[in-house]
């Protein structure tokens, strides 16, 4: 896909806009550990948790000066706020928490000193205002409800005024509150140095905003409520149907297994015997693969990344520069001798210096291992895109790239399990189920000739269940046997590894153990680059770096540009 000037600079913007704000982040906070990945902030490789829903401008239309007040909101945010005791002190109920989470926020900036800050939370504040007018859901009464509460005790607490466009839209909303909100509204400025005292009367509003709430949805009938669909257009995440907790992030479920800890003999497995290594597109019938090509080449054509840029973005991190001879001509440079009898004819000639030619040269190969586990059938189309632009961008490049999968060949165990069985049903017999190990395309394979075995990741019946941990170690056998200086292993996921009948005849934490054992000497090592993606999901339990990726997104540039920063991350220092 062609490469237009505009996409060009539209990618270089929000990347400079990234590292600017990243870097104003670190120094406001006083912490140079915070970096900008995505729309999240990472200490060290810890996610840091800030649900203010206007401290995510859009990123492709938003002024840098928005990106600016959110990026100073999120350094006050750290600097001010006890992350332990706010989540210590946060209520039960989803839109109390929607509201609590926003005081808190406000809390934090009212005590910004400096006028650049003051001034760019205050536009930062106006445009989001805006854009929330703009989107209609001030339209529902549930809408004008939680934009009133915000205006207002953002404006007391502040000390501001009212966004001017909502001076009189909130009038009504606002003295239907007044006999409740108002008598609250003071401490909330009082205590503002105070975050405990802060947070108490922070509560009593959140409170307050709960039981509104649930006026309203009891004053409506369902067909007559607030669609998510609408909020959801209109960009606001953390503010869909108070009923609705997608948008909070999961955290990958971890744990120690007794079994596994008091064996002498370690990890172990019942049975190979039906174990399997197979390209995936060989399971799926040749008649079904070009409607699933098809399906991804569409997915890929709405998405638009920009594969060259991406390609160039890509050989900054993964190639190095190699001497490749002399570019002669030059009008500076070293001396070249066979261009000095040019001197004879043309006294004026200046082009008699040569200059050293650096040409790129892959330094690296990745390896992307896909959970196909059950609950990722649901991403598999989005996923497919994402990694068919990635796999594309390395080619051009010449950076070996595999897509590996792993899933098992049966459901809760199979012909391994009526083996235990058979032989008596032992005690801790550790894996009880049939690997299926899939190859969707390898290193040595082209993106044109490997693209119907990416195509295969649109099978639903290859999904089962995981047992990453064996999994990671098969795709680190593989990168082992390559040559390339660097090798990053890229682990791709939405859950914990999950086998039923390993956890029946172990405990439920055999494989969790297994993987967080497995990681951890990876890393350790250091010879092998290990990072893991998780689809809505913190991976940090179990992978040191690690990325968290819309799974409503996948297959775009947001997910593109959020790993890169990944990998910069990962690489940074290692050269």
């Amino acid at each position: 896909m062609g490469a237009t000037g505009a996409q060009v600079a539209s990618e270089r913007r929000v990347q400079e806009i990234r590292q600017l704000c990243a870097a104003s982040l670190r120094a406001l906070s006083r912490d140079p550990g915070l970096d900008l990945l995505g729309k999240h902030v990472y200490r060290g490789t810890g996610i840091l948790p800030l649900n203010a829903p206007h401290l995510y401008p859009p990123a492709e239309s938003a002024s840098f000066e928005s990106f600016r007040g959110a990026s100073d909101g999120m350094a006050l945010r750290v600097l001010h706020s006890d992350a332990a005791a706010h989540r210590a002190a946060m209520p039960d109920s989803p839109s109390a928490r929607l509201v609590f989470e926003v005081l808190e926020q406000f809390r934090c900036e009212s005590l910004a000193e400096l006028p650049g800050v003051c001034a760019n939370l205050r536009l930062r504040h106006e445009t989001w205002s805006k854009e929330y007018l703009a989107s209609g859901l001030t339209e529902t009464a549930l809408g004008m409800l939680i934009y009133t509460i915000i205006q207002v005790t953002r404006s007391r607490i502040t000390g501001e005024p009212v966004v001017e466009e909502s001076e009189d839209m909130i009038e009504s909303a606002r003295a239907n509150l007044a006999g409740s909100l108002g008598q609250l509204l003071p401490a909330l400025r009082r205590n503002r140095q105070d975050q405990a005292a802060f947070a108490v009367a922070a509560l009593e509003v959140a409170e307050l905003a709960a039981q509104n709430v649930q006026a309203l949805e009891s004053r409506y009938k369902p067909a007559a409520k607030p669609k998510t669909d609408k909020l959801r257009e209109a960009a606001f995440d953390l503010l869909l149907d108070v009923e609705n907790e997608a948008s909070m992030i999961g955290t990958a479920t971890s744990g120690t297994s007794t079994s596994l800890t008091n064996s002498t003999q370690g990890y172990k497995v019942f049975t190979r015997a039906y174990d399997k290594e197979r390209t995936a597109a060989s399971l799926v019938r040749k008649d079904l693969l070009p409607g699933y090509r098809q399906r991804i080449a569409e997915r890929v054509h709405t998405e638009a990344v920009n594969v060259q840029l991406l390609a160039k973005r890509l050989q900054a991190l993964l190639c190095v520069p190699e001497d490749s001879g002399f570019d002669s001509g030059a009008e500076e440079g070293i001396l070249d001798g066979s261009r000095l009898t040019q001197l004879i004819a043309s006294p004026v000639e200046r082009r008699l210096f040569k200059t050293r030619r650096f040409e790129p040269r892959a330094a690296a190969t990745l390896t992307f291992l896909v959970d196909c586990s059950g609950s990722m059938k649901q991403h598999s189309e989005g996923l497919a895109a994402f990694l068919d632009v990635l796999v594309r961008a390395l080619e051009r490049i010449e950076v070996p790239c595999e897509v590996l999968g792993y899933t098992t060949g049966a459901w809760n165990g199979g012909r391994a399990l009526k083996d235990w069985r058979r032989s008596g049903t032992p005690a801790n017999p550790g894996r009880l189920n049939e690997l299926n190990h899939l190859i969707f395309k390898d290193a040595e394979t082209s993106w044109r000739t490997g693209r119907a075995g990416l195509s295969a990741m649109l099978k639903q019946t290859l999904y089962r269940e995981g047992v990453d941990g064996e999994a990671v170690r098969w795709a680190m056998s593989r990168l082992a046997k390559r040559e390339e200086e660097r090798k990053i292993l890229i682990v791709i996921s939405d859950g914990s590894p999950a086998d039923g009948a390993t956890a029946t005849a172990n405990d439920e934490n055999y494989l969790q153990h297994d993987l967080g054992q497995v990681v951890r000497g990876i890393e350790a090592a250091g010879e092998i680059g290990i990072a893991g993606l998780g689809l809505g999901l913190d991976m940090s339990p179990y992978f040191g770096r690690n990325l968290i990726l819309n799974k409503d997104r996948l297959g775009g540039s947001e997910s593109v540009r959020d790993l890169l920063g990944l990998l910069e991350r990962s690489l940074r220092g290692r050269r």
